[in-house]
């Protein structure tokens, strides 16, 4: 009895060839380092590690050659598909609160714009419970206040 593979996801079959992409850079990257001079060279194991992820993006992308496309009316649809998928009002919500962090971390320091970040992070994702997430922010200021400021004394931005 012949079973049919699935079929890909909306996305998958360019996500497979980024994938590989990114993989060629960290191995231009690892190469950089001090090229490949010896096996004990710096750069000898980021080089090795690079070629696992080629050769499995490889391996990936010639596996779901076989497979069968996804159910769409052409590329348009399947972008708006695997976006509505991948990238939910949540998720997006959450990258512009992140973005919105790292713009003023450096005006503002980083202990007031961690703070704001977790509590509106905790807000977000509580669902209104302001006073828990004002406190659990709280709480995880101070541990990293204490941690790194008073038994590392490496200084914060």
């Amino acid at each position: 009895m012949s079973r049919t593979p699935p079929k890909l996801q909306p996305g998958e079959r360019a996500f497979d060839w980024l994938l590989l992409i990114f993989s060629l850079a960290v191995f231009h990257q690892a190469y950089r380092i001090t090229g490949f001079s010896s096996i004990n060279s710096a750069g000898a194991f980021p080089i090795a590690l690079s070629l696992i992820m080629i050769a499995s993006s490889i391996a990936v992308i010639v596996s779901h050659r076989r497979r069968p496309k996804p159910d769409s009316h052409g590329p348009l649809d399947e972008l708006v598909r695997f976006l509505r998928q991948h990238f939910p009002p949540v998720v997006l919500a959450f990258c512009a609160l992140t973005v919105a962090y790292l713009a003023v971390i450096r005006p503002l320091g980083f202990f007031p714009s961690t703070f704001g970040f977790l509590a509106l992070s905790f807000v977000f994702l509580r669902r209104d419970r302001i006073v828990g997430s004002l406190l659990i922010s709280a709480f995880a200021i101070a541990v990293i206040y204490g941690l790194f400021t008073l038994v590392f004394r490496v200084y914060l931005p």
